[in-house]
């Protein structure tokens, strides 16, 4: 089953950033590297447009710096995907990362 997949302008409405924030965010942050299409335009999966928010989150609401997001991501990255796995696999991969990472923040602020 094919995952849907959005251009980057489609994704730069849904999140609110533009879509030069969501290329420069490609060459900083690792595990954002959507797919290109035939046409050679950026094809984001909802993994990583989840990634998009959560850098978003790192960066606007907790007020890291890039450098900052990127050790915290990569922290909380224990179930790494090998580079060479399929898409889907980087997806739920992604997702799961994502979700325990909110789970982690919810837990912490109810402490």
């Amino acid at each position: 089953m094919d995952e849907k997949r959005y251009k980057i302008g489609a994704v730069s409405r849904m999140t609110g950033l533009p879509a030069y924030v969501l290329r420069f965010w490609e060459t900083e942050f690792p595990g954002l590297r959507p797919q290109k299409s035939r046409g050679n335009q950026r094809v984001y999966t909802q993994a990583e447009i989840a990634t998009v928010q959560q850098i978003k989150t790192l960066l606007y609401e907790e007020r890291l710096t890039i450098e900052g997001a990127r050790k915290k991501m990569a922290g909380s990255q224990d179930m790494s995907v090998p580079p060479t796995a399929p898409s889907e696999a980087r997806g739920v991969y992604h997702t799961l990362n994502w979700v325990r990472g909110e789970l982690q923040e919810l837990l912490h602020l109810i402490r």
